[in-house]
């Protein structure tokens, strides 16, 4: 089972960003955290690394469901989703599979939320 699952597209990698959060606002996800990768390697460490940047995204209801499932499970919350630029100049859009980052946790309820999780996140891949 792929931990990910991910979609070239397109378009500039802010035109990506973009697109990506408004496809999960969609979905009733909102973006909990950003982290501009780039940026911090270039502050931490000076190095230069491509675009590359995670957003923290986060469905209420179903964060909520989880919880009450699983009181520890905010140890994998939020879901990640990357827009990151590869060789070429091309753009990849990729979001954790909530399955498979669950496989660990033996609750049935939660695997059931997962799987509604996966589907809406696949569906915002899909329509970038």
């Amino acid at each position: 089972m792929s931990y990910c699952f991910s979609k070239k597209v397109a378009m500039s990698f802010d035109e990506a960003v973009l697109s990506v959060t408004e496809e999960l606002k969609k979905e009733g996800f909102g973006i909990l955290s950003e982290i501009d990768v780039t940026a911090t390697l270039k502050k931490k460490l000076n190095v230069d690394f491509r675009n590359y940047r995670i957003l923290g995204a986060c469905n209420p209801p179903f964060a909520y469901r989880a919880l009450l499932a699983e009181p520890t499970i905010g140890t994998m919350l939020p879901c990640n989703v990357i827009v990151q630029e590869l060789d070429g100049g091309k753009i990849e859009v990729a979001a954790v599979d909530p399955l498979a980052s669950m496989q660990a946790v033996h609750n049935r309820e939660l695997k059931s939320i997962a799987e509604e999780i996966q589907l809406k996140l696949k569906k915002v891949i899909e329509q970038l």
